[in-house]
């Protein structure tokens, strides 16, 4: 796998056109304007190579030099940490706890929730968007005394956040009128350089 991976000169990503969790991670590559070569990888078309390097089977895959990840809240915190500025994660290490804390459940609440909605099993599609909008309706005072997500600053929660808000539509989940702060959040999140940068051309097309 080393020896793979050190033929690698620019860093590379893996990644699914559609994948919330991969439009993610190329939100924080675009945040901090790196360097990536970015592969789009369909599942059922994974490159000899990425079956060497995955032992998961998935297809995120960040490959810089000899070092291979394939978890994307490592994949994120690494290059908040290789890559500093714009810094995405507070410096003290209560805030940077309650940074991780959220993101975990976001995966566990909200990301979880993914695979029924894009199931072929309707009323597991009708209880995830359900759960999903009430879990977002939930969130939604959050917004109310800061820009991003309980803070004044942009942070790896936001880039989280910003694919699920894309897709809502797309999912479709009709947001209460009491959450109309979140609307104007994403649309904050969306117009961020960055975010329109990290799109591939299947996920620009979702909200057309």
């Amino acid at each position: 796998m080393v020896s793979v991976a050190n033929r690698r000169s620019v860093m590379v990503l893996y990644s699914d056109t559609l994948s919330p969790i991969g439009h993610a991670v190329r939100i924080v590559l675009a945040e901090k304007d790196i360097n990536v070569e970015i592969n789009y990888i369909a599942e059922d078309q994974r490159p000899e190579e990425l079956n060497d390097l995955n032992p998961y089977n998935t297809v995120l895959t960040l490959i810089d030099r000899d070092l291979v990840l394939y978890d994307a809240e490592i994949i994120m915190e690494y290059l908040d940490e290789r890559f500093p500025h714009p810094p995405l994660m507070p410096v003290d290490p209560v805030s940077r706890a309650s940074n991780r804390q959220v993101r975990f459940r976001l995966i566990t609440d909200l990301y979880s929730l993914l695979d029924d909605l894009e199931g072929d099993d309707e009323n597991a599609a009708a209880n995830a968007r359900k759960s999903l909008r009430d879990h977002l309706t939930a969130i939604a005072p959050a917004f109310t005394q800061k820009p991003y997500f309980m803070s004044d600053e942009y942070s790896l929660i936001d880039c989280l956040l910003a694919p699920l808000l894309w897709r809502i539509d797309h999912y479709g989940v009709k947001l209460p009128a009491s959450a109309k702060i979140l609307t104007q959040y994403s649309e904050t999140l969306f117009e961020r350089e960055a975010f329109k940068t990290s799109l591939s051309e299947p996920e620009s097309e979702l909200r057309l």
